[in-house]
């Protein structure tokens, strides 16, 4: 199928698959007319990518991992090797410390909010 379907069938912008291409996530077969041609499978394999990049993680990761990756009735799971489990570990803990400290943000936004109030009444 050309990238239009792809897109269409996946809900994904050609754009988007140009860039799993860039990342090497994607290679689709090329026309004689240098047209892309992807498979069926490539529709699995973007349903693959879209859901761990929507898990945080980032292409490179994705790239080295990818055929990790299985999708049954139940959507997209990973089969965890000891270092992609060190990689879910490494994500999940830079995570937790940007939660830390947006929620500090928020504590100290709201200190200056509740001080301005009192201060103006």
């Amino acid at each position: 199928m050309l990238i239009s379907e792809l897109a269409e069938m996946t809900g994904v912008s050609t754009r988007a698959l140009r860039h799993y291409e860039e990342q090497e996530l994607l290679v689709p077969a090329r026309n004689s007319n240098g047209y892309r041609n992807y498979a069926e499978s490539d529709v699995t394999r973007v349903a693959q990518i879209r859901t761990m990049i929507a898990a945080g993680i980032g292409t490179s990761t994705i790239r080295q991992y990818l055929d990790c990756a299985r999708t049954g009735e139940h959507g997209t799971t990973l089969e965890l090797c000891p270092r992609l489990r060190a990689e879910l570990d490494s994500l999940a803990t830079r995570l937790d410390a940007r939660q830390a400290e947006l929620r500090d943000t928020q504590r100290h936004l709201s200190g200056l909010a509740s001080r301005s109030s009192s201060a103006s009444g």
